[in-house]
């Protein structure tokens, strides 16, 4: 049953299964199969349960349900194979809800590794996925290497160093790998400071921006992060402020662009029609790309040696002693292992407003929203 929630708690903890099954019935309703459906929302959920709010719920009524509305996504698309060279595929997405999609596609570069030893999945007229990390995890789940690459299809809110105009998406790029044991390696990042969710998430939280996000026209630092949306900022590239660091991110965006877009041929972000921009995002995120691979070691060699040796290369990492000051020496993937683990048994924490918001939703669409179990 759905209920208002108490005031005094800033989020509110709802079941994981539960909260699933709700977003599964909201694409359901909104014309996605029930098999697909229930992909699409643990690809949707999976930022919630593991910390990464900005890719998670917060985006399904002001991202993933206009699609919908708009006939941006179609509820119903078959993707369809281009060209099938056995270790490598084409496929056209046709507008398919990219959360269901791009999990699709990794399972079917998965099927290709087993044979393989290497599958590669490139996909165009795709639309938002979500976390990459979520759709590159699939493949550590069959003990093999993920890696996802998703250019942001027409859509340009980042200028080159040294632009005037914007070129590129943050180009989100994940790889993920098992560690023997521990938990997995997952890297998942775009490749601007960071991705506008994070900004638009500082701004709804009445936090300022740290130096190196957000730039003005002049290249002056700005930390309204309001301004980003009202068009008084411009976010910027990975290792934006050390020297010639902008240009590391910005190579890796634009390696992004190529192996998601070029190959696909998807949606360009450096198109002619961006050179009319006047500095401000220009285009839509219509026609994404993204490029899906895996890739099995235990092809090449024995597979107990591929795992041995995971296990020593990550047990090494976490054996490493810190530095003064600091906590033990960890890698990327492990708090949000550590974090799935809580949430999946206490509940995953929504911040009220979002929450407020969710119930909002199920009373349009008649259905019910979880009830909280707690609160932090």
């Amino acid at each position: 049953m759905t209920e208002a929630r108490p005031a005094g708690k800033q989020n509110v903890r709802v079941d994981y299964d539960d909260l699933l099954s709700f977003v599964a019935a909201v694409f359901i309703d909104r014309g996605m199969q029930v098999d697909r459906a229930r992909m699409a929302a643990t690809a949707l959920c999976y930022s919630d349960l593991v910390g990464q709010g900005t890719h998670g719920l917060a985006n399904l009524t002001g991202l993933y349900l206009p699609l919908f509305d708009d006939a941006r996504v179609d509820p119903g698309a078959e993707p369809q194979v281009l060209a099938d060279r056995g270790a490598a595929v084409l496929v056209d997405a046709h507008r398919a809800l990219g959360l269901w999609a791009a999990s699709e596609a990794m399972d079917m570069a998965v099927e290709r590794a087993a044979t393989y030893g290497i599958g590669m999945i490139s996909v165009r007229a795709a639309t938002h996925f979500g976390c990459a990390g979520h759709h590159a995890v699939r493949a550590v789940r069959r003990g093999m290497v993920g890696i996802v690459a998703s250019n942001c299809g027409r859509q340009r809110i980042v200028r080159p160093p040294g632009g005037q105009v914007t070129m590129l998406g943050t180009n989100p790029l994940s790889v993920a790998a098992p560690a023997g044991g521990h938990h997995p390696f997952v890297l998942d990042m775009s490749t601007t400071a960071v991705p506008a969710g994070r900004v638009r998430e500082a701004a709804r939280a009445g936090r300022q921006a740290p130096h190196g996000w957000l730039a003005d026209d002049r290249g002056d630092p700005v930390t309204d992060p309001a301004a980003f949306d009202r068009g008084d900022a411009h976010l910027l590239w990975l290792g934006s402020g050390s020297g010639s660091g902008a240009y590391k991110g910005f190579g890796l965006g634009l390696m992004v662009e190529v192996l998601a877009a070029l190959v696909s041929g998807a949606g360009l972000g450096p198109s002619r029609e961006a050179l009319a921009g006047d500095g401000a995002s220009s285009g839509r995120d219509d026609d994404i790309g993204f490029l899906v691979a895996a890739i099995a070691p235990g092809a090449l060699r024995p597979a107990e040696d591929v795992d041995r040796d995971a296990h020593a290369l990550f047990d090494t990492l976490l054996a490493c002693p810190p530095s003064r000051g600091n906590g033990p020496v960890l890698y990327p993937g492990w708090h949000e292992a550590e974090r799935a683990h809580y949430n999946r048994r206490d509940g995953v924490p929504l911040a009220e407003p979002l929450y407020q918001e969710l119930c909002d939703v199920a009373g349009t669409l008649g259905l019910e929203f979880p009830d909280p179990i707690g609160g932090d």
